[in-house]
């Protein structure tokens, strides 16, 4: 199939996966049904108990011994390209409650017994593969303004330098186009590919190109929701990450959800993974 198909729909074993049109609307009842997943289940937990505690400690520890203040706030936001990964336990918790499943934290973990997680975990490594790309051009970009004699001996330096200079507003505006690029290619070939995975067991070229033909079919959306991620994930980081242990989970289920809106599956069979 190519993107200019009309009936914009792929075929797999009997199944037809076509891509529909959402608005702007759409996005807050996507989000309102993450939300009512999210209180179904207080997935927050492990969030709160295994991923934030020890990132946060990790990063300061590093920063702090390392003399790498520079690279917290993007190592923060690119956080965000991995997002999809954390979020594989959300995704099927919604799937389950959407198919009327019984639901048990075991079942954060059945992804990892998916006939599609190679496939995953393929899709996975192109993500982290963004990461540390993103991280290298963060760290080119402060080198080439700042220089490597000039690191900050702490954050407070940090921010002096980049508030009050004017390579610290460079910094700032070039640093978050180039983020901007980074954040769009990961949309753009994420956006809908691991629920989709996870629900129908499809090729990685498959998920992606179905990634790809939803966002080319909903820019606006498709930019609104990576705007809502963005905005979402600030406010949560703001008390100290501790935001975050509601913000990630909602996403994570909204996700599901948006997956949901933009993807339609005809002939395909529900799979109960079991945990």
């Amino acid at each position: 199939m190519t993107l200019s198909q009309p009936t914009e729909a792929m075929h797999r074993k009997g199944t037809i996966i076509s891509v529909c049109r959402i608005g702007l609307h759409d996005l807050p009842e996507v989000l309102s049904c993450g939300l009512q997943d999210f209180l179904e289940k207080p997935s927050h937990y492990f969030f709160a108990l295994l991923i934030y505690p020890v990132i946060g400690l990790a990063l300061f520890l590093w920063a702090s011994q390392g003399n790498a203040w520079h690279l917290i706030y993007p190592l923060l936001a690119g956080f965000a390209l991995l997002g999809p990964v954390a979020a594989l336990g959300l995704y099927e918790i919604s799937r389950r409650r959407e198919l009327g499943l019984e639901i048990e934290w075991q079942h954060w973990f059945s992804a990892l017994r998916s006939p599609a997680f190679p496939t995953i975990a393929m899709l996975a490594l192109w993500l982290l593969v963004l990461f540390f790309a993103w991280l290298l051009t963060a760290e080119w970009l402060y080198l080439s303004l700042f220089g490597s004699s000039s690191a900050p001996s702490g954050p407070l330096a940090l921010l002096a330098d980049v508030i009050g200079t004017g390579r610290g507003w460079r910094l700032l505006i070039l640093g978050h186009l180039i983020g901007f690029c980074f954040a769009l290619t990961a949309l753009g070939t994420t956006v809908v590919a691991f629920p989709l995975l996870l629900d129908q067991h499809v090729s990685l070229r498959t998920a992606v190109a179905v990634s790809l033909l939803a966002t080319l079919k909903n820019p606006l959306p498709v930019l609104g929701w990576g705007v809502c991620v963005a905005l979402i994930l600030i406010l949560g980081s703001l008390p100290a990450l501790a935001g975050l242990i509601v913000a990630l989970p909602v996403l994570g289920h909204t996700t599901w959800h948006l997956y949901r809106r933009l993807v339609r599956i005809d002939g395909s069979v529900a799979i109960d993974l079991k945990g």
